[in-house]
């Protein structure tokens, strides 16, 4: 698992009422449990432990593990790098001040302050020790600081077991490299799932593995929910026009030009700077009536041919995404323009509406920058080569629907998968469970309301989509956040106007929903 989806999973816990405090908890007694495992295995004799603890969530599951540990008998030393007031984590805080508060003191537990390096020098093993590395957690990349830095080579640099929390500090816990030094550890205990970097960087850098269940449902990693948004990349302070992605839009016709507009201003709600429609001239003044925000290119003809290649071509060199294909209609010269798009265009893409209709899955397979929206009649119509080669009965592919029962959902997610892993890219299949596949990840969302069949919402996701590709986001979590925050924003029209409301009015709410101003 990455180091970002085990937060957004820590966060989509508190939604489902698991506190991260409770995880905490949950971590900590587990540490203590496999720490214990290994001193019975290792020795024959009592040992100490000594916890060097940062200001993060590993140095408040070793305040935990120190409660349980003193509770077994053993003495704990804790080599703190910052005093109470310092740490940032409130729960790591929360378990620090529970150990400060155990006074007078008869456990056998000391609390040393690093204050500055000279401290090192006072430190001392004498005896069999146990060190537990709880410094770095798994959001530290590059450059050690000073304390942390020195912390490491004293922990290197004596001859007892070492055991580290999670990822070894000073290990990246995405690509295994280290930077600079890092902890070197006879274990590593890690919490719910092995960090990508943990795996990456093998047993050579992070000793013996041992992976603890500490209680996180299933739900909260599967389901798309509020912690994933903290995939969504910061806008700097430095930021400029056009920084935060740019969009291009293909589609609309001489009888649909709403479609296109609903997902160019769904895709500047959604955070990106700058969004620019291609569409034939006969739709292009109703486009540009309904958002002055869009940068409107009118082209030859009463629907997209090939005669309008080289502007789109030229257009999509100045853009981070592509959409094709709402409001396209279909016809055979929109349909010979899209295949050649999608072989020449080199950008990551969305396909959605008619473009599912007009384009051979052939020529997508193998990009995995790309996203797929349909439904599920769209769904069977777009994979229809892979399904009749695979021999799958059309029966046997249904959408997610209530009950949600455990064994059916297995089956159905495996049928689909099977079909959709056909293509490297996203696949988003819409229903009332939004199913979310690449290869063998999956996610489901739940957010959403009958309201939302109205004409448009579709055209909205697959603006968010296009968006959240624009600014950097892998189609995955691109795809999965799309739906998330579509359904999100229905969900509020709804409560605010009944199942009275239109696809534009989803759009106002993204803004807010993406800032953390509506949860």
């Amino acid at each position: 698992m990455d180091p970002i989806d085990m937060n957004a999973t820590d966060l989509n816990c508190e939604c489902l009422g698991l506190s991260r405090l409770c995880l905490m908890e949950s971590a900590g007694k587990s540490l203590s449990d496999e720490i214990s495992k290994i001193i019975t295995y290792k020795f024959s004799h009592p040992v100490k432990v000594a916890l060097f603890t940062g200001s993060g969530g590993n140095g408040g599951d070793c305040f935990v593990a120190a409660r349980y540990l003193l509770n077994r008998g053993f003495t704990v030393e804790i080599y703190s790098l910052y005093t109470a007031d310092n740490i940032k984590s409130k729960d790591a805080k929360a378990n620090f001040d529970v150990l400060l508060n155990m006074v007078p003191r008869i456990s056998r537990l000391s609390i040393n302050y690093i204050n500055d390096l000279s401290d090192f020098d006072d430190i001392e093993f004498h005896g069999e020790y146990v060190i537990v590395d709880g410094i770095l957690g798994t959001g530290i990349k590059g450059k050690l600081r000073p304390k942390a830095r020195k912390a490491i080579e004293i922990m290197n640099g004596v001859g007892n077991l070492k055991v580290a929390v999670d990822v070894p500090s000073g290990l990246d816990p995405l690509t295994g490299e280290v930077s600079d030094i890092a902890f070197m550890p006879d274990y590593t205990i890690t919490f719910h799932r092995i960090k990508t970097g943990v795996k990456i960087a093998g047993e050579d850098k992070v000793g013996n593995l041992v992976t603890c269940d500490i209680g996180i449902p299933m739900e909260a990693e599967l389901f798309v929910g509020y912690g994933d948004l903290i995939k969504i990349n910061k806008r700097g302070s430095n930021s400029h026009k056009g920084l935060n992605g740019k969009v291009l839009i293909v589609g609309g016709s001489k009888d649909y030009s709403g479609a296109p507009a609903i997902a160019g201003m769904s895709a500047i709600s959604s955070g990106a700077d700058l969004v620019y429609v291609a569409c034939p001239e006969s739709a292009s003044l109703a486009i540009k009536s309904m958002s002055p925000n869009l940068i409107v290119k009118g082209l030859n003809g009463d629907y997209l041919n090939m005669d309008n290649l080289d502007s789109i071509l030229e257009l999509s060199d100045e853009v981070d995404a592509v959409l094709l294909g709402p409001g396209a209609t279909i016809n055979d010269e929109t349909g010979k323009l899209f295949n050649v798009l999608v072989h020449k265009i080199k950008k990551p893409m969305v396909l959605d509406a008619d473009a599912l209709k007009l384009v051979d899955l052939s020529l997508i397979k193998n990009r995995e920058d790309l996203i797929v929206t349909p439904h599920l009649f769209e769904f069977k119509s777009f994979f229809k080569s892979a399904i009749e080669q695979n021999s799958i009965s059309g029966d046997n592919i249904k959408p997610l629907t209530e009950p949600l029962d455990h064994d059916l959902i297995n089956e159905q997610i495996e049928t689909l998968q099977s079909i959709a892993k056909n293509i490297k890219g996203t696949v988003v299949l819409k229903g009332k469970y939004d199913l979310i596949i690449q290869g063998n990840r999956f996610k489901i969302n739940k957010t959403g309301n009958p309201g939302m069949t109205v004409g448009g919402t579709g055209d909205a996701l697959s603006g968010i989509s296009t968006s959240l590709l624009a600014q950097g986001l892998n189609s995955f979590d691109a795809g999965s956040l799309a739906v998330y925050l579509n359904g999100r924003a229905g969900d509020l029209a709804m409560n605010k106007q009944g199942y009275g409301f239109s696809a534009t009015d989803i759009i106002q709410y993204l803004g807010a929903l993406m800032a953390n101003i509506i949860k």
